[in-house]
C-alpha cells in the first residue's frame, strides 16, 4: 500500500477513535454541566450536537455529581458512519418525568413518604446513531442517581430499566429490558450509576431519524 493509502486509513481510524472517546466521555462529561446548578426543567427533547462526533446529549435537572461512568457495551452489526449530514440527526432518546422516577415504599405505605425505602431517578440522557443498509443503530447512555428514603438501609439498590423504540406512529420497532445495581454506601444516602447499549431497528425509506424515538424507562 502506498504512503498515501497509508495516510489516508491514519485518517479515518484516528476519526473513528475520536468518535469512540468522545461518547465514552460525554456521560462523565456531564458531571461537570449538573455542577453547574440550575433547577429549571427544560424541554426534554432539547440537547447539544457536536459536529465532529455526531454526539449528541439531552439533559434533565440535576445539581449532583456524576460517579465515574461503568459501561456496558451489547455488540451491533458493523456500521458504517451515517452520511454527509445525517449525523446531526438522531432519533431522540427521551425519558419521560413518570418514567424517569422510581419510589420504593415500605409494604402497606405506598406514597406515604415517610415511609419510602429508596428512589431511583435518571438524570442524564445522552446518545449516538449510525446508519448501515436500511438500519440505524443508537448507542445510548443513561445515567442517575438512588436516594434513600427514612426507611432505607445502605447496600445494593437495584433497578429495573425497560427501553423501547418507536416510529412516527407509535409503533413499536425494539425493545430492550436490563436491571442496573446502584450501591449506596454507608457513609452517604446516594448512589450513582450510568450505564450504555446499543439498539438497532429498521428506517422508512423517506422517513426522519428525529421522528423516531428511545423511551428509556425505570420500570
Amino acid at each position: 500500500m502506498s504512503s498515501e493509502g497509508r495516510g489516508e486509513l491514519r485518517r479515518i481510524d484516528g476519526l473513528s477513535w475520536l468518535r469512540r472517546c468522545g461518547f465514552c466521555a460525554a456521560l462523565a462529561g456531564l458531571a461537570a454541566i449538573a455542577g453547574c446548578g440550575g433547577g429549571s426543567l427544560t424541554s426534554p427533547f432539547g440537547g447539544s450536537e457536536d459536529d465532529a462526533t455526531g454526539y449528541a446529549s439531552e439533559r434533565l435537572p440535576d445539581s449532583l455529581p456524576l460517579a465515574e461512568p461503568q459501561t456496558e457495551m451489547a455488540a451491533a452489526p458493523d456500521a458504517a458512519p451515517a452520511p454527509d449530514g445525517a449525523a446531526q440527526s438522531c432519533p431522540q432518546v427521551v425519558a419521560w418525568p413518570n418514567e424517569r422516577l422510581r419510589t420504593i415504599y415500605q409494604s402497606g405505605h405506598d406514597g406515604d413518604q415517610m415511609y419510602v425505602v429508596s428512589r431511583g431517578e435518571i438524570t442524564k440522557l445522552s446518545r449516538e446513531c449510525r446508519l448501515y443498509g436500511g438500519r440505524v443503530v443508537v448507542k445510548y447512555g443513561f445515567a442517575g442517581r438512588v436516594l434513600l428514603g427514612p426507611k432505607g438501609n445502605p447496600g445494593v439498590v437495584t433497578l429495573p430499566v425497560s427501553v423501547r423504540a418507536q416510529d412516527a406512529y407509535k409503533a413499536t420497532l425494539a425493545q430492550d429490558k436490563m436491571t442496573v445495581p446502584v450501591t449506596v454506601p454507608a457513609e452517604k444516602p446516594v448512589g450513582y450509576f450510568s450505564m450504555v447499549r446499543e439498539i438497532s431497528f429498521p428506517i422508512t425509506v423517506g422517513s426522519r431519524l428525529e421522528d423516531y424515538k428511545i423511551f428509556v424507562a425505570l420500570k
